[in-house]
């Protein structure tokens, strides 16, 4: 089979150095498969991950929510080649650790172990990637034990907070609901059987999948696996109608009465999609440090003088699609609560007038980019950050593009993205306490 031409993605940083310290090989096989190769210095060590573009972003047909999630525990049922037992027996004869995850845009199974076994590998996961096997029985199983993992982690308030939060915020997107699927489709999953196999037909093909494969391998020897175990793998035509969401046009509410755990406060407003040519994200980034840090006034004020609040701070969590912007607080007493949002609300008006100090904003990139480095010293490490970027963009080289921009960064970039992001109308507020209703407004 004849492989499509070598890339060797390399970029600079603002200080002409790469923030990624290795070589990214990639390469296409003519099935769409996307193969990724990371080799450096961990001698006897490979961390082999399969990145798939499909979370519960995909799921955009009523009354079939949560599969993405459910196929992160199906994948372990086996092969007729290689059942459960036997593929344990596998990973244990090469001294490998494997799991999955499922977000909002991706499932990922990652495996750890001997590179010697590399090959081997290569085969379980060719294996159950093409052949996986189940019966209605083995369905109806997992299907109940992904239920109760629903009703296990919802017992937990901030689940089922967030739950409402994403629900509230969105109309039309399938963020709306969360990776696990609304609770109604979860409770009717173990009736869809054969949607669940069209679930795995659509997803699980070359098109939407990247093989990742750091440590101690060369580029020639992964090509040359990838080539033998998934190069006749069948490429599919489906691709997901994902619908847009409709701008938010006044502030939202979700309250969740419960005294037992301690106030909290959440504040979501509509958010950017990732991207490695814009400034919004590393803006944000840059407005959390600044104004939401463990060095900021308002933690200051909150957290350390008035000690009204556990802890206040900001997320904003990249995806394919616009996400939310999160900025949270523990609050100690409920009477505070609408004293913390208004604070907060303040800090904000601030982002958008106040001219960032040079110092600070040159510290905080360099923490910034401090913090990533400390992350790229196991291969593990190194493929599930690269995976990351995969799953945002489909291109590894996007975690140099991105760090590039931080060089590119002003003090009004921050001012012009707190303006454009941190509206009342694109605001949903979260909160728990022991009121019947939100106590803040």
């Amino acid at each position: 089979m004849i492989l499509l031409p070598l890339l060797i993605c390399g970029f600079t940083s603002m200080n002409g150095e790469k923030i990624f310290p290795y070589k990214i090989i990639q390469q296409k096989l003519p099935n769409g498969l996307n193969v990724v190769t990371v080799p450096f210095e961990s001698p006897g060590i490979a961390a082999f991950y399969i990145v798939v573009r499909a979370g519960s972003r995909n799921e955009i047909e009523e009354g079939v929510t949560g599969f993405a999630h459910f196929f992160e525990h199906m994948m372990f049922r086996g092969t007729d080649k290689y059942p459960k037992e036997k593929y344990d027996e596998v990973l244990k004869s090469i001294g490998a650790s494997a799991n999955a995850y499922t977000s909002l845009d991706q499932t990922v199974y990652h495996m750890v172990g001997n590179s010697s076994k590399l090959e081997l590998m290569f085969e379980v996961e060719g294996d159950r990637f093409q052949n996986l096997h189940y019966s209605e029985h083995d369905f109806k199983t997992e299907a109940g034990a992904v239920k109760g993992e629903y009703t296990k982690n919802i017992s937990n308030p901030s689940a089922q907070l967030y739950e409402n939060i994403r629900n509230t915020a969105y109309d039309k997107h399938t963020y709306k609901h969360t990776t696990m699927g609304f609770f109604k489709d979860i409770v009717d999953m173990p009736n869809q059987y054969n949607y669940s196999m069209k679930f795995f037909d659509r997803f699980y093909r070359p098109e939407y999948c990247t093989i990742l494969v750091t440590g101690d391998v060369t580029p020639e020897q992964v090509m040359k696996l990838s080539e033998k175990y998934f190069g006749n793998w069948k490429k599919g035509s489906y691709s997901a109608d994902i619908p847009v969401e409709p701008a938010q046009n006044g502030t939202r509410y979700t309250h969740i009465k419960n005294g037992d755990v301690p106030p909290v406060l959440s504040l979501n407003f509509k958010g950017p999609a990732f991207s490695d040519t814009e400034k919004d994200g590393p803006a944000l980034d840059l407005i959390d440090n600044v104004f939401f840090s463990q060095v900021s006034e308002l933690y200051s004020k909150l957290v350390v003088n008035e000690r009204k609040v556990r802890y206040v701070n900001m997320g904003t969590p990249f995806s394919r699609d616009p996400n939310l912007i999160t900025i949270s607080a523990s609050v100690k007493k409920k009477e505070d609560m609408q004293y913390v949002k208004d604070e907060i609300m303040k800090t904000l008006e601030k982002a958008k007038t106040t001219v960032a100090d040079a110092k600070k904003l040159s510290d905080a990139v360099s923490n910034i980019r401090y913090s990533f480095a400390m992350r790229n010293d196991t291969p593990g490490g190194i493929a599930g950050m690269l995976a990351y970027y995969i799953v945002l963009t489909g291109d590894p080289e996007s975690v140099n593009r991105y760090y590039e921009l931080y060089g590119k960064i002003t003090p009004e970039d921050l001012i012009n993205t707190a303006k454009k992001y941190f509206s009342e109308s694109s605001l949903t507020i979260g909160t728990i306490s022991a009121d019947d209703t939100s106590p803040v407004k």
